[in-house]
């Protein structure tokens, strides 16, 4: 069992609580609105933008070349993806400019600070330990969301989304991720220290279903996923 899977152990209902979540089941089944999914992509862009400095401060914290180039990566990675996002707004008619004028929502400053907050107080292990819920959950959400493989989504309508997450690029940096967390962890991991992570993990994983949650509060979605509707067409 590596170090992300004794976090998941020791946070369990937590973690549940964020890969299981309404919003993903809907996102999964396909029927999620498409005005909720815009609602949290757009979310997400701004929700990336604080990752990326995120990743800028695990360089500023790395104490080896390997760890620098780990957190360029990373940071290259959140790069890559904010464009994806603002390529498929642009098919939905919001511009740039417009996606980077809309405010954060609480719920998006809560995690992202915390993150930072993580980071600035405590060392690179810290900071990682609260980053994986979002990079190694979403790959675990994205495989969970396609178990059949990503060909068998056919015409699923958050089909573009699964595969990115489901797909081998993004599984790549999960295992990195997971990798580094053992790394760091060999170096400075005590039994007292782990407690203190799975805490902060723990944290963490419910600011993700924080940020699940508002999208369905915002979008007056507090429903089964069966009382809902499935759009048409939204990630073509």
């Amino acid at each position: 069992m590596d170090v992300f899977d004794r976090l998941k152990q020791a946070a369990a209902s937590d973690w549940a609580g964020y890969v299981d979540h309404e919003f993903v089941v809907q996102l999964g089944d396909g029927t999620l609105p498409q005005a909720a999914f815009r609602f949290y992509f757009l979310q997400d862009y701004l929700f990336l933008i604080q990752f990326a400095r995120a990743w800028g401060l695990a360089a500023y914290k790395s104490r080896t070349i390997a760890d620098i180039r780990a957190a360029q990566a990373g940071l290259a990675g959140i790069l890559d993806e904010t464009e994806r996002h603002v390529r498929l707004c642009q098919r939905w008619g919001i511009s740039r400019r417009r996606l980077e004028t809309i405010p954060e929502h609480q719920a998006t400053v809560a995690y992202t600070r915390f993150v930072l907050d993580c980071g600035a107080a405590g060392d690179l292990l810290d900071l990682q330990v609260a980053l994986a819920p979002c990079i190694i959950g979403y790959a675990e959400i994205g495989l969970a969301l396609s178990p059949a493989g990503v060909g068998a989504l056919g015409k699923h309508p958050y089909r573009e989304w699964i595969c990115e997450y489901a797909g081998d690029a993004y599984q790549g940096v999960a295992i990195a991720a997971r990798r580094q967390l053992d790394e760091l962890a060999e170096r400075s991991m005590t039994g007292r220290r782990f407690e203190e992570l799975a805490s902060l993990f723990a944290k963490a994983s419910r600011l993700e279903t924080d940020f699940w949650q508002m999208v369905l509060d915002e979008n007056g979605l507090t429903l089964t996923a069966s009382e809902t509707h499935a759009p048409d067409g939204v990630m073509p």
